[in-house]
This record gives C-alpha cells, sequence and structure tokens, in this order.
C-alpha cells in the first residue's frame, strides 16, 4: 500500500470557504410575478401603523360547524347549507351531546384552530338546538331553531357563486337593547367572510339579511341581480335596477341564554318569553285529553238520563213474533 499523499496549504487554504462570501437572497415568488427585498421592505414598513409597534388587523376567523349524534336528515341538510354559505368554516365529526359536551367541543376548536363555533343539538328526533359560541373565552348564545327551509326543499330560483362573500343587512331592531346589540356582534363575527380568504371569491353578490320580528332572529339569503347586457351595463350607483331573489335556506332563531364563558359560565341574559317545546306538547296532550274526557263524561251522562227515564212498553213489539 502506499502512502496517502499530504495536501499542500495552498489546496487546504482554497478549500476553506470565506467568510464574507454570502449567497444572495433570492426574490419572493407570488402570483404577480417575483418581488425583490427592498419591496418586501416597503410592504412591510406600510402594513406597520403609525406607532411602529402593532401591524394593521387581519380577520382570520375561522368556524368549526358540527352537529351532535342521532341527527334528524333535514337538520343535517341544513348545517350542510350553512357549511356551503361560510367558506370560512371547517367541518367535523358528530359529537355525543353529554353533560361534558362544552369541554369537548372546546378541545376540538383549539384541535381544528379555529375561533368560533357552530353546534347543532338535535333532541327527540324533533327540536333543533343551535349553539353559537367564541372560543376559548366567550361569549355563547344558545338558540332554538325554527321555521327551517333547505334549500332542496325550497327550489327557488335565485343563484349565486359558491364561495362569494356575502354583504350583511341587520334590522334597526339591533340596536334597542344590550343583548341585540351582543347578538348582533357575535353574527357579524360568525357569518362575515373575512377579505382575502383563500377559498373566498373577492366580490359581492348575494346578501344576508337578519331581521327581529316577535322577538325571534329572521334569517334570509337573497341573490343581489343586476340586469344588464354585455353592451349596456348598469352604472356604478344605479340601485333602483338592482333586484333581489331569495336563494335559501330559511330559519328562524329564538334565543334562550348567553353565557358568560363558551358553552357555559354565568348567564348573562335569559329569554323571559321563551317556552321550551316539550312544554307546548304538554299542554297539546292535556288538551286533546281534555277533548276524550268530555266524551267520557257525555256518555255516562247519557247512561244515567236512559236508567232515570225509561221507556213505555211497546203494544206492537210482539206482534209478529208468532
Amino acid at each position: 500500500m502506499g502512502k496517502k499523499r499530504k495536501r499542500s496549504e495552498k489546496a487546504q487554504a482554497a478549500a476553506v470557504p470565506k467568510k464574507d462570501d454570502v449567497a444572495p437572497e433570492r426574490p419572493v415568488r407570488t402570483l404577480l410575478g417575483w418581488k425583490n427585498k427592498k419591496e418586501n421592505e416597503n410592504e412591510n414598513e406600510v402594513e406597520v401603523k403609525d406607532n411602529g409597534s402593532s401591524p394593521i388587523f387581519r380577520n382570520k376567523e375561522k368556524v368549526l360547524v358540527t352537529c351532535s349524534r342521532r341527527i334528524v336528515f333535514r337538520y343535517r341538510h341544513l348545517m350542510l347549507n350553512i357549511v356551503s354559505l361560510l367558506p370560512h368554516c371547517k367541518k367535523d365529526n358528530k359529537v355525543e351531546s353529554k353533560e361534558t359536551k362544552g369541554a369537548t367541543l372546546n378541545e376540538l376548536v383549539e384541535l381544528k384552530n379555529c375561533s368560533s363555533c357552530l353546534f347543532f343539538e338535535c333532541r327527540k328526533a324533533k327540536d333543533l338546538y343551535l349553539w353559537m359560541s367564541k372560543c376559548p373565552n366567550g361569549p355563547s348564545v344558545k338558540f332554538l331553531v325554527s321555521a327551517v327551509h333547505t334549500m332542496e326543499e325550497l327550489k327557488l330560483t335565485g343563484n349565486h357563486l359558491k364561495g362569494s362573500r356575502p354583504l350583511l343587512t341587520f334590522s334597526s331592531n339591533f340596536e334597542k337593547d344590550a343583548h341585540w346589540k351582543l347578538l348582533k356582534e357575535m353574527l357579524l363575527q360568525i357569518f362575515e367572510t373575512p377579505k382575502d380568504h383563500r377559498k373566498a371569491k373577492p366580490f359581492h353578490d348575494h346578501v344576508f339579511v337578519f331581521s327581529i320580528v316577535d322577538d325571534h332572529i329572521w334569517f334570509r339569503n337573497y341573490q343581489i341581480s343586476v340586469p344588464h347586457n354585455e353592451s349596456d351595463k348598469l352604472p356604478r350607483g344605479g340601485l333602483d335596477k338592482m333586484t333581489l331573489i331569495e336563494v335559501g335556506p330559511r330559519f328562524c332563531l329564538n334565543p334562550i341564554k348567553i353565557f358568560g364563558g363558551s358553552f357555559g359560565g354565568p348567564t348573562l341574559y335569559e329569554n323571559p318569553f321563551y317556552v321550551s317545546p316539550n312544554q307546548i306538547r304538554a299542554l297539546q296532550k292535556k288538551k286533546k285529553a281534555g277533548t276524550f274526557a268530555k266524551k267520557v263524561k257525555a256518555k255516562t251522562r247519557r247512561k244515567r238520563h236512559e236508567m232515570a227515564n225509561p221507556l213505555e212498553p211497546d203494544e206492537f213489539a210482539d206482534m209478529w213474533k208468532d
């Protein structure tokens, strides 16, 4: 075996890289082309406010939509309609509606990296309750959902692009009381699609309408229809020619309680006019039971009357027996 040759000092010096030689930074690639480092620095300077400490607020709202087990198909279709209307939402598996559902849902929201939650809870295969919560610190609201009509059963003529950003309109009743103001802010944060969301389209072509009638919140979804041809387009500001066409779904929210925490906590508001559907069904059963009791009493009265007033024997009753 021959001996290995020693490297010369010049070769070793050439092999060691100089500390001053640094590879140039690669420009950032975007949809519009390549950006240099100077352009990025200028953009970062614009994003910083005048105080120089906090950047401009960016809406990163994400909503987790889930439901309880043994939900009826009609309510499940309503949940899927809402999922199709909210491009910034995330779906998850069904949750068992037990006493510990609050802790379970808060953990799911944290795992999905969401800030709000819509939980559809079905009881007795008849009643639908909607939990609307801001996680993990609250507040949260419990609604009774009624007058449900899904997109599939309505078959309305309206249509809008999936994923487009909606305009939210509220009736003037939302400003009269403190609990309505809180509900308006929660609806605004949950149903409003964040700007520049990756699944959202950058224009508005439909409207979410929230109105208060008889202390209930009624939801409607309308398409903004602009009649124009390619040659004759509608001028900007011509709102008198725009029309609204209903798309669906429809539902009504009856607020039951507002809690200070997420899916629980101190009660901030309780609806004094709320009547549970179980109580309504019990009253209807009592009413039906009352009608049956009246029939039984009428029969007993008839029998007593017949026994007290017997008929005289008929002299011609036995004429044809011979």
